[in-house]
């Protein structure tokens, strides 16, 4: 049945887009990955989708998943990380390197979610997709923000920091719908309509504040529900 392949399909248009947005970003062309990004998270988010309402989940598409999202959400914000600290490094040349530390810790958290049978409706450490976005809003935060985003100590900061929260103990709600209830997805309706108030007044720089959100929120849902 053709069905069947419409969601390995649009894992497929997610690991396509990741490539793309690494060419550019190895060409310096930092937010042109950037939305190559924002195309692989709505592919992301539509293949699991559509695996359910089609009722067409399988092993193979489980580990395709994976495999593009360590391509998209892995390698990818790993050269644009190596990218701003090459920018910002005139003496080390190895040092820029360091960004691909967030290409192994997504690796690990990706590997870790396809065993670990806690993570069936939520997550246990950041996920991939939400942890790229905030990599990749940094080039447009940098042009109001410079001298922060270009500070050697700052970019290493977040490396270790997001690697720690990759793989921590932390649990996440998932941002997939199984159905459209508010009961059922309240926390994710209030993060969504809250980021959107974000977006609108402050842009690119909202994102930094909804990664916060987001693990706030999640740590305030999870505060009395047993692991």
């Amino acid at each position: 049945m053709i069905k069947k392949h419409i969601p390995n399909a649009i894992t497929c248009a997610n690991l396509f887009s990741g490539c793309i947005g690494i060419v550019h970003a190895f060409n310096g062309e930092l937010e042109i990955a950037a939305y190559f990004v924002l195309l692989s998270g709505i592919f992301d988010f539509f293949d699991g989708f559509a695996a359910r309402l089609l009722n067409v989940k399988s092993n193979i598409g489980k580990e395709l998943d994976s495999l593009a999202d360590v391509v998209s959400f892995g390698f990818l914000p790993g050269v644009v990380m190596f990218q701003l600290l090459s920018q910002s490094i005139h003496t080390y040349a190895y040092l820029p390197y360091a960004g691909f530390i967030i290409t192994v810790f997504s690796a690990l958290r990706l590997a870790k979610f396809n065993v670990d049978t806690r993570q069936t409706e939520d997550f246990i450490g950041l996920n991939t997709p939400m942890n790229t976005l905030f990599i990749v809003s940094l080039p447009f935060i940098q042009k109001d923000y410079p001298l922060l985003i270009g500070s050697v100590p700052f970019l290493l900061g977040l490396v270790v920091l997001l690697s720690w929260l990759l793989v921590s103990e932390i649990r996440i709600f998932s941002l997939k719908f199984s159905s459209a209830g508010w009961q059922q997805n309240k926390i994710k309706y209030l993060f969504l309509i809250l980021s959107a108030v974000l977006v609108l007044f402050l842009k690119f720089l909202a994102v930094p504040f909804i990664l916060v959100l987001y693990i706030g929120l999640s740590l305030i849902h999870f505060r009395n529900i047993p692991k």
